[in-house]
């Protein structure tokens, strides 16, 4: 006979405080008890329910958001082939792809990452993770009669992704913290969560496919290249790929608020959320200084070692930056690199800037391959490459130099639209 346990959410809001405190036997709710504006109702509706049934339940935000403290941690079940996971950011594109899973037969079960964000940041309830957003999350489950889940992972979440993203620039990289958050942490936590409440697949919104390519699943591009978000997954482990569904790699934006907004949901409208969603929209510049990089006046040194200016901070400029350098010449000049030792900054032409040879120290070929194309920022193009397998990661000779290559971003290999490879930018030549 299952023993009875104990779970307990809190909340704040608008400096209104509540609390909800479950006893459960199973996963059924025997008894709920709290305090705060409307916990009572709330307490009193899902007694008796399981803790999914429970997640469903729609009711005042602060209460709610006690409620699905609770819930968060406890709720598991068994596996049953019907049910899917649908990360929700409260935006569109989870909206969306929540509808598809729906529509396709499935049973979704919404769940929403309360991660860390930098409360000085100035956009805060905009971004993917924040209260605001897992109350719009939660309202779409709710009012399409689904379970709606949360999980508070800002501490994990700070240790995990906003610290080595401030280390990074403190040894002078520039480190990319979506593809670390996606590639990683993020999709760690949710196909955790999917195994947890039996659901045997993990749907999410973003626009990236996933095909068999030389005999295994390997992710894809998505269809619309305005929107392809393969190059933030790319770390992902094929391994995973199986328990995975991107319901929108085939089609563009339009289409996606087109479908949310004939079905009456309140996202179709919603912004865009920020990229680094911990940033709340700031400048990562001031978010650093915040988070303790100092501002120090160095030297901007030109090839030959010439002082030309001065500079507050090697750690805000990244390789191919031209803004902020101060510096006076008859032709246009960029950060070619920084020393973090003797906060130099050296700047130069921009043939300065061209790498013919990219080491990944951190990669790892998903599939053998030896010419591929190399993406090697988010927003540059990908470029022809000869590939070399090391004993750790692997070595890129490009067809044609890339201009602005920085120690810590991605570095992302494509055959065709398969991505064959990944890893993190350890030098370049």
């Amino acid at each position: 006979m299952a023993s009875m346990r104990e779970t307990v959410g809190n909340a704040a809001r608008d400096g209104d405080l509540a609390w909800v405190r479950l006893a459960v036997t199973g996963q059924r709710i025997e008894e709920a008890t709290g305090e705060g504006p409307g916990v009572a109702e709330l307490c009193r509706i899902v007694t008796g329910l399981s803790l999914l049934e429970a997640a469903a339940v729609p009711g005042d935000a602060l209460a709610g958001d006690a409620l699905h403290d609770a819930l968060g941690p406890a709720a598991a079940e068994r596996a049953k082939p019907a049910r899917v996971a649908v990360a929700m950011s409260g935006g569109v594109d989870s909206a969306v792809a929540l509808l598809r899973a729906r529509d396709a037969g499935h049973e979704p079960v919404g769940v929403t990452l309360r991660l860390w964000t930098d409360p000085a940041g100035h956009a805060s309830e905009r971004v993917c993770c924040s209260p605001e957003s897992v109350l719009a999350a939660r309202a779409t489950c709710h009012r399409l009669g689904l379970p709606h889940l949360t999980l508070d992972l800002r501490e994990p979440f700070r240790k995990a992704v906003v610290g080595p993203f401030v280390s990074g620039y403190a040894r002078g990289e520039t480190p990319n913290p979506c593809v670390r958050c996606n590639g990683g942490f993020r999709f760690t936590a949710l196909l955790a969560f999917a195994r947890r409440i039996g659901a045997l697949r993990l749907v999410t919104g973003h626009y990236a496919r996933i095909e068999e390519h030389r005999g295994r699943l390997l992710l894809a591009r998505g269809s619309d290249p305005a929107k392809d978000q393969s190059y933030m997954l790319a770390r992902l482990d094929p391994r995973c790929l199986d328990r995975l569904w991107f319901p929108l790699g085939d089609q563009g934006k339009d289409e996606t608020r087109a479908e949310a907004s004939a079905a009456g949901l309140d996202a179709a409208t919603r912004p865009e959320s920020q990229e680094a969603c911990f940033l709340a929209g700031d400048d990562y510049r001031d978010f650093l200084a915040r988070r303790g990089l100092a501002s120090r006046a160095g030297p901007v040194l030109d090839e030959g070692g010439r002082e030309v200016a001065r500079h507050e901070g090697f750690w805000r400029f990244t390789p191919g930056q031209r803004r902020g350098l101060g510096v006076a010449t008859g032709e246009p000049v960029y950060t070619l690199r920084t020393d973090p030792r003797t906060n130099a900054v050296f700047v130069g032409p921009r043939e300065s800037l061209a790498r013919r040879e990219v080491s990944a120290g951190s990669g790892r070929l998903f599939v053998p391959a030896e010419r591929v194309e190399a993406k090697l920022r988010y927003r540059s193009p990908a470029t022809p490459a000869t590939v070399a397998p090391l004993a750790r990661g692997f070595r890129l000779t490009l067809d044609e130099p890339a201009y602005g290559v920085a120690v810590g971003q991605a570095a992302v290999l494509y055959e065709g639209d398969s991505v064959v490879g990944a890893g993190l930018i350890s030098a370049s030549h």
